[in-house]
């Protein structure tokens, strides 16, 4: 069961986004700021974390950026969250090394693509509900 690390500090984001993933066989780890989402990355090396930019304590840019200077999470797959949608964020997120970038509130099905395709590049393997 793949395993995905939330990084979100908005609590009806984290219940909607949590049981969406969880009914499409994923196991949900959940961090509710980037220092945390850093942490938790490095102690349980998901496969595929998805980070809100907007976070308190670590802001999800900087995030990203140091999970993608550390061997042990480089390889890990990053989605970069945002609600602001403001011209520059994308570039901006995938200049910290996120691997893709979605706008919030998050269109499931296209967040789902992007997750079982980054999976699959990752690890080379079908993910459920595939």
């Amino acid at each position: 069961m793949p395993r995905i690390l939330y990084v979100e500090d908005n609590d009806d984001n984290i219940y909607m986004l949590m049981h969406r993933l969880q009914r499409q066989g994923f196991a949900v780890l959940v961090a509710r700021d980037g220092a945390s989402g850093v942490a938790l990355a490095r102690a349980e090396r998901p496969d595929l974390i998805l980070m809100d930019l907007g976070l308190p304590v670590l802001d999800g840019w900087e995030a990203a950026r140091l999970l993608k200077q550390d061997e042990a999470t480089r390889r890990i797959p990053v989605i970069a969250l945002s609600a602001h949608a403001m011209a520059g964020d994308r570039s901006q997120a995938l200049e910290a090394g996120c691997d893709d970038y979605d706008v919030k509130p998050v269109e499931w099905p296209r967040l789902l693509a992007k997750i079982r395709g980054l999976l699959e590049a990752a690890h080379g393997a079908a993910e459920p509900g595939a």
